[in-house]
């Protein structure tokens, strides 16, 4: 995601973020948010951290002030998305969307707020769904938000790491 953005014009007052990662819970948020900033610092990019439970208004704060990612939770995005009559920010130039733990964020009920925030991105988009498990419902939300996907499994190795050294 960062050298998609970094490939990109960067954002001026009044454009949106360009990279947008969707998280289901405010510490996943945290923790993803600190580990984009050390990298994006370092490639003179800003991200913005957006989520329920803190302050709203450096939230908006951070976000007026265009940065090229912004991490989010689903209920708090629509929250900055619909504020001020749309004024705060808007989706318009994201080009790449995360979805990390889709199955969480699906069994927490956050797919109208998936659906809504994804249907506000541009078409052209690079999306990546992230999940620990495929169960139907993840599935068709999947086929709702990816244009010709590609799966890739990860299967635990039968031996330990520690046993293989």
């Amino acid at each position: 995601m960062l050298r998609h953005v970094m490939d990109q014009p960067p954002p001026q007052d009044g454009d949106g973020p360009i990279g947008l990662v969707m998280v289901p819970t405010r510490e996943l948020a945290m923790q993803v948010y600190r580990e984009i900033h050390r990298f994006s610092k370092a490639a003179g990019a800003s991200v913005a951290a957006v989520y329920g439970g803190a302050n709203l208004k450096q939230q908006i704060a951070e976000l007026k002030r265009s940065p090229h990612m912004v991490v989010c939770t689903p209920g708090r995005m629509i929250d900055m998305l619909t504020a001020n009559n749309g004024r705060v920010t808007n989706l318009r130039r994201v080009t790449y969307v995360v979805l990390d733990e889709a199955d969480r964020m699906f069994d927490l009920g956050f797919a109208p707020q998936i659906d809504r925030i994804v249907g506000n991105t541009r078409p052209d988009r690079q999306t990546m769904l992230f999940s620990a498990t495929f169960p139907a419902a993840v599935e068709k939300l999947a086929r709702g938000v990816l244009t010709k996907p590609i799966q890739v499994r990860w299967a635990a190795p039968l031996t330990p790491p520690s046993a293989l050294f």
